[in-house]
């Protein structure tokens, strides 16, 4: 008889980005179809205000937050920076370090996405999912992204940038001028289209530039592209593969936070009813785009299909895209052969072959 030796694999998720909430649904997701025969999990959980906690409880109270009150099923824990150890560090009536072999962070935004906590995985010296510090910065900032596409050759809405401290009646004059309305108005470093507002006229630029200030110093705002919302998922390092493209019908002006997670009434088209070359057109930026990253494991990029001329225009990349049962990445694998288990598993020995 064969004896398969289980993976230790530690599964992080929360944080204290503003996405808090998105990584406990997606998270939740992800242990429910965890292959429990290939895995000893060990679930860490990471509260609001920055406590890492070890979850031993069932994985139903994660989605809405319970987790953290179930005072018999938590235990302080930290993944160790010393490379010797090599492990989480559970701390307890006694102090017990467990082995880890990978670790799988499904946070989203600050604190998560960003290459900080990548750092600390580096320096534990323990492979991990997805991108790596600079890729991770990188991408999570909208504004760097943007400079990289750009060396990069790939179209993108026009864009401008506005800093925390501007004087934002001057912005808005040179912003008119540039973009014209309506415009769209982004914290820099945030995704879940958290603080994102669409300006129509003057008084909405300055309340949106407004908003957005209070989630980061830096604010980018963009053209209004008039167009398909499309995304496409990319898996792998070096020989990444892009699956198909799938279009996003939002009931709503525009793909908020609510049509993404709450309400359920946006439509997703996969394959999205696009000319095929628009579809590998649209297949090989993501590939650029990641690769233009030094991308390693998995990112959704998304793009604009103009209603006017078909042309494509990158929007931005999402280095650890939303994992829930209704989000696009997993669905768009799905829709070419790779189910939810396998992508998971395909990810997890992805960070296993990761190059530094």
């Amino acid at each position: 008889m064969i004896v398969i030796m289980k993976k230790n694999l530690c599964v992080i998720f929360g944080g204290e980005s503003p996405e808090h909430d998105i990584s406990q649904i997606s998270v939740t997701s992800v242990l429910n179809n965890l292959n429990k025969d290939k895995y000893n999990i060990y679930t860490v959980g990471i509260t609001r205000g920055g406590r890492w906690y070890l979850f031993t409880g069932d994985y139903s109270k994660i989605i809405n937050g319970e987790w953290e009150n179930d005072k018999n099923e938590i235990k302080r824990a930290i993944i160790s920076p010393d490379s010797s150890q090599h492990g989480l560090i559970v701390l307890g009536d006694e102090t017990e370090l467990i082995h880890i072999d990978v670790i799988f962070p499904v946070l989203h935004g600050e604190y998560g996405e960003d290459g900080t906590v990548q750092g600390l995985f580096e320096l534990a010296h323990i492979p991990y999912v997805g991108m790596g510090v600079l890729s991770s910065a990188n991408g999570m900032d909208k504004t760097y992204s943007k400079l990289v596409f750009d060396a990069a050759g790939i179209p993108q809405a026009d864009w401008t940038v506005v800093t925390s401290g501007d004087d934002f009646e001057e912005r808005a004059d040179e912003i008119e001028k540039k973009l014209g309305y309506p415009c769209f108005v982004k914290p820099a470093r945030l995704g879940s289209s958290v603080g994102i507002c669409k300006a129509h006229d003057r008084a909405e630029l300055i309340s949106a530039l407004e908003n957005a200030e209070k989630y980061d110093r830096r604010i980018l705002v963009e053209e209004y592209i008039d167009g398909h919302e499309v995304e496409c998922a990319v898996l792998g390092n070096s020989d990444a593969k892009a699956a198909t493209v799938g279009e996003i019908r939002p009931a709503v002006e525009f793909y908020d936070f609510d049509a993404k997670y709450v309400s359920g009434s946006t439509e997703l088209v996969i394959p999205a009813e696009l000319p095929q070359e628009t579809i590998e057109k649209i297949r090989e930026y993501s590939l650029t785009a990641f690769h233009a990253l030094d991308g390693q494991g998995l990112s959704r990029v998304d793009f604009f299909v103009k209603k006017s001329n078909g042309s494509v225009i990158l929007n931005e990349i999402n280095t650890m895209p939303g994992f829930t049962s209704i989000s696009m990445y997993p669905k768009l694998w799905d829709a070419v052969g790779v189910g939810y288990e396998e992508l998971l598993d395909t990810l997890i020995e992805l960070a296993e072959k990761r190059v530094k």
